[in-house]
């Protein structure tokens, strides 16, 4: 059985897990225009945000993702999510909702009324693991060069 653990985002499990997520985008981003950017620790470290690793059913890091809070947005406090990540080998078994279903639980105990998140267009499988999690196409609330699409979803 998987499990979902807290971590420091500059663990060596999690920065290993951040690096080969940064590795497969600059690799497959169209143009090859990926601008990687290392998360600071202090993003995901309450109350500023929380960052969780997935361990597979051996007890190896297999997947990440965090939150971190952000301006508030129309309906309150917003959290959002960053760097939402299954290796490979852990793809098609449902993982990445088991990782976004604990950051939108920890997004509502941390107060958040909105959950966002960006990404791009070329992530078909994330974008409908989003649109199958109830998150809906909002307009751009940041200017990420790597984002192409915005998404969120009211908690409160």
């Amino acid at each position: 059985m998987v499990s979902i653990r807290t971590s420091p985002v500059d663990a060596p499990d999690a920065h290993a897990l951040l690096e080969e997520y940064f590795g497969l985008r600059a690799a497959i981003f169209p143009g090859g225009a990926y601008r990687t950017v290392f998360p600071s620790p202090a993003t995901f470290v309450e109350p500023a945000g929380v960052f969780v690793v997935l361990d597979d059913d051996e007890g190896r890091p297999a997947g990440c993702g965090g939150i971190r809070r952000i301006e508030d947005g129309p309906h309150g406090p917003r959290d959002e999510v960053k760097h939402l990540f299954v290796r490979h080998t852990g793809r098609g078994r449902g993982w990445g909702r088991v990782i976004l279903d604990d950051l939108e639980r920890r997004a509502r105990e941390r107060g958040a009324a909105e959950l966002v998140l960006d990404t791009h267009h070329t992530l078909e499988a994330a974008g409908g693991l989003y649109a199958r999690s109830g998150f809906e196409a909002i307009p751009a609330y940041n200017d990420n060069a790597n984002a192409t699409r915005w998404y969120g979803k009211v908690l409160a």
